[in-house]
């Protein structure tokens, strides 16, 4: 088993080294505007906003199918996972997020997610009518995945998501197949964990449809597009509980986020915890180019005969964006 392991850690640094030119860029310079499917990098859960994103290395329950597949090995004994999200993001847009995660016979467990966001209608501007032409266009994006992870000791799991995703705006649509790959280890040294993901692995593909643009010539209608790539990020992530009573525990998290198309980010937060029923949690992320306030959130957990059932919220600001709210329910049975 130490062997297996041992492979699987030396496969999955060659596997994010071969992927150099979409995960590795080289370092320097602005990449911002280089990828397409944005919505990717939306966080879909409330804890992780009260967090700031800084997750990967403590995640343990359903939102692990977003951030880190390995993640979901740790959820609680029950053999149904379920969670439930939404955030109230900027310009009335609004995400929703499902989760399932059901333990396997053999140890694994499968997960699969959904993810849908929504712009409602928006006015058509032109230079010539910047108040509207009357027409209105809308974004719908949309995202299914499908996840299996297992534990191979009881320090190390790794996880695999396949997703497909589909980005439709004003007529134009994309389609891409990509792929999550996460592993996570418990040192075990005060509560110390490691976990290394990479998100959104794809190949470039091309948008169909047409749209029609208005020149000084007239209209003209576009149909031929260039080719999109997907926002890859690589991330690191490591945890550890400085103070663990019977009542009170404390866990501290640092991570660092290299995205394909921006610049490297550097990201601390830390979580209390009352006997598994509040949670307080609080989160920063250093070198963004948007200035914001520290991302702060709550949770509420509840115990049940037959499972459990969790109610999370997260608040984000950002100075000239505004604020973003999460809400997440989570539940466990059987």
């Amino acid at each position: 088993m130490l062997k297996l392991r041992n492979i699987l850690l030396l496969s999955a640094l060659l596997w994010t080294t071969g992927l150099s030119a979409q995960v590795l860029p080289s370092f320097g310079g602005s990449r911002a505007g280089t990828t397409g499917m944005q919505f990717l990098k939306i966080g879909v859960d409330a804890r992780s906003a009260g967090l700031s994103g800084n997750y990967i290395a403590v995640v343990n329950d359903v939102s692990a199918l977003y951030w880190n597949p390995a993640g979901i090995t740790a959820l609680d004994s029950q053999r149904t996972h379920f969670q439930f999200g939404h955030t109230l993001y900027w310009a009335d847009i609004g995400i929703s997020y499902g989760g399932l995660v059901r333990r396997l016979k053999g140890g694994g467990l499968m997960g699969l997610s959904i993810m849908s966001l929504n712009s409602g209608d928006m006015n058509v501007t032109t230079e010539f009518q910047p108040f509207g032409t009357g027409e209105t266009f809308s974004v719908h994006n949309s995202l299914i995945g499908l996840t299996y992870a297992k534990p191979l000791t009881d320090q190390f799991s790794f996880g695999l998501t396949g997703k497909w995703a589909r980005e439709s705006m004003a007529g134009i649509v994309t389609n891409n197949a990509i792929f999550d790959f996460g592993i996570t280890y418990d040192i075990g040294l005060m509560g110390s964990r490691f976990a290394v993901s990479v998100a959104n692995f794809g190949v470039n593909v091309q948008p169909n449809g047409e749209i029609n643009v208005l020149k000084f010539t007239g209209q003209e209608t576009v149909n031929q597009f260039e080719d999109v790539s997907v926002p890859a990020i690589f991330r690191i992530g490591f945890a550890f509980d400085p103070l663990v009573t019977d009542l009170h525990k404390i866990t501290a998290i640092a991570q660092l986020n290299h995205p394909t198309d921006n610049k490297e980010t550097f990201g601390i937060g830390a979580e209390y915890n009352y006997k598994n029923i509040f949670f307080g949690r609080m989160g920063y992320e250093l070198g963004v180019d948007e200035a914001a306030l520290p991302a702060f959130g709550m949770g509420f957990q509840t115990p049940r005969n037959f499972g459990y059932m969790r109610f999370d919220y997260g608040f984000n600001n950002k100075t000239r964006l505004g604020t973003v709210h999460r809400f997440t329910l989570s539940v466990g049975i059987l």
